[in-house]
């Protein structure tokens, strides 16, 4: 996603077996990916910054190798731990994957919490922690918010850095928009089956009719990042939902004649199980006999 004009540029549908990983997207010279902490491994970033990109990454530190500018081993949380709450602190580093395959030169920005949000973190580190309780360094650092940048901090500053980062929500909020206002995650499909791969790409074509058609109407600088905005984008979407499924449908061209031709279309498929119906000895009990016959016999479930 452009983060400054809120535009998907590139979408892709994988199966289970596809990890998350910068190879995925195509980036080059000028791109700066601002990821989450699914993408910090090493060899993807790797990847990236080979083909001139920069990155700005929430950093995992229990997932790499992290080393000083020299080269020494880094100890994260003794490092930040005399660190005040609401400040941030920037070290040069050495990312290494655990292979020794990668070796990522950058800086971390390490924002501490205030103490209130330092215990929510916490708390929800205790609650994602399936088995036994976390280590004392994982709840330590989980009272920081750390943010690795492949850009140094004389082109921008460790608060613009992290300022950026924070906007990567917006990606989120876009995919989460999909969901609540076109139901893209509504399969009518098996899993792993043909069917479910063109109801996705169905479901990805209808949100590129909406945003284009969202764009035509409201120009291109609706809620764009780069001056202060006017609105989100949730109303609106939900308004020309309701504008163009009747076009999708044709219910607005229906006509009186063809309903029965429709509803034959509509009909059930043959089924190993047929539809359910009431045997015809129990009609012809409960509703075609003599009233005087009825008294003592239910008719309603």
């Amino acid at each position: 996603m452009d983060l400054v004009a809120l535009e998907f540029l590139a979408v892709s549908i994988t199966d289970v077996h596809t990890g998350e990983t910068l190879k995925n997207f195509a980036l080059g010279p000028g791109d700066v990916a601002i990821t989450d902490r699914g993408y910090a491994p090493p060899l993807g970033m790797g990847y990236a910054i080979d083909r001139g990109a920069a990155l700005i990454v929430r950093l995992n530190p229990f997932s790499v190798v992290l080393c000083d500018a020299a080269g020494h081993p880094l100890q994260l949380g003794d490092a930040l731990k005399r660190q005040r709450a609401d400040t941030i602190r920037t070290l040069p580093v050495v990312i290494r994957s655990a292979s020794g395959d990668a070796e990522i030169r950058g800086w971390v920005h390490a924002y501490r919490l205030r103490p209130e949000q330092a215990n929510r973190a916490r708390q929800q580190c205790r609650q994602r922690h399936k088995k036994g309780a976390p280590q004392a360094e994982t709840l330590l650092l989980a009272g920081w918010v750390l943010v690795c940048t492949t850009l140094s901090p004389a082109v921008l500053s460790a608060h613009t850095i992290l300022a950026v980062y924070r906007c990567r929500w917006q990606v989120e909020r876009a995919i989460k928009r999909w969901k609540s206002v076109l139901d893209a995650d509504a399969l009518r499909a098996k899993a792993q089956s043909p069917l479910a791969e063109v109801w996705l790409h169905g479901k990805l074509l209808y949100a590129l009719m909406l945003e284009r058609r969202l764009r035509r109407q409201l120009g291109d600088t609706w809620s764009r990042l780069d001056h202060a905005r006017m609105a989100t984008w949730w109303r609106i979407w939900g308004m020309l939902k309701d504008e163009i499924t009747p076009m999708m449908t044709g219910a607005l061209f229906w006509k009186e004649e063809a309903w029965e031709a429709c509803l034959k279309v509509l009909a059930e498929r043959p089924r190993r199980r047929t539809l359910q119906q009431l045997p015809p000895e129990a009609i012809d009990v409960l509703y075609r006999c003599d009233a005087s016959q009825q008294d003592d016999i239910p008719v309603a479930a």
